[in-house]
């Protein structure tokens, strides 16, 4: 693809799941984890470490409640753009909104922090303007999900927390086969901690 693509980091979700095992007071994107490099960092850290360095176009959606989250996205370069809503799909919009004439978006979870960056990789590479790009392992999909400039408007009109399956009914879907369970694993208790 020769227009460059954007990273959208959602990372404004609750986590009430991981807070009533943890306590109400635990932010799941700070907890800290092992990646699979063996380095121990936060979740949303260990995210933002495994995307690939050649997209230069990055953005972080968050609440200001999360003040270390912001910090730390802005050291790796990140614009943040702050909403209030907690829903999926406010983030999705608000993330494209701040990009919007790139050529695609690769929208990634802030739970997920055992992706292998090839995987990620081999999804950016699936991109293309009428394409959605997304990594499948053992039959299931799983995330980051790269969506093509066609589905720039669609991503834009997403409201509240259904994310954006929705276009996957009008999409030409390409099915990236990886070997990687860390698409499919995401942290929504504190157990998922712990890659096995």
């Amino acid at each position: 693809m020769s227009e460059p693509i954007g990273v959208i980091v959602l990372a404004a979700g609750q986590g009430s799941r991981f807070q009533q095992v943890a306590g109400a007071h635990k932010d799941k994107l700070l907890a800290d984890c092992t990646g699979r490099d063996g380095a121990v960092r936060s979740v949303i850290e260990q995210v933002v470490v495994n995307l690939p360095a050649s997209i230069e176009e990055r953005v972080l959606v968050t609440t200001e409640e999360r003040p270390q989250v912001i910090r730390m996205a802005q050291a790796y370069g990140y614009e943040i753009v702050l909403i209030e809503s907690t829903g999926m799909g406010d983030s999705i919009a608000a993330g494209v909104a701040v990009c919007s004439s790139l050529g695609g978006w690769l929208i990634v979870l802030g739970d997920m922090p055992f992706i292998l960056p090839s995987s990620i990789e081999q999804v950016v590479a699936g991109i293309a303007d009428d394409c959605i790009s997304v990594p499948v392992h053992e039959g299931e999909f799983g995330h980051p999900v790269g969506f093509g400039r066609r589905f720039g408007p669609g991503l834009m009109k997403l409201s509240g927390d259904r994310g954006a399956k929705p276009l996957f009914a009008q999409a030409r879907v390409v099915e990236v086969a990886v070997d990687d369970p860390g698409v499919l694993w995401d942290v929504d208790v504190p157990e998922a901690l712990v890659f096995q």
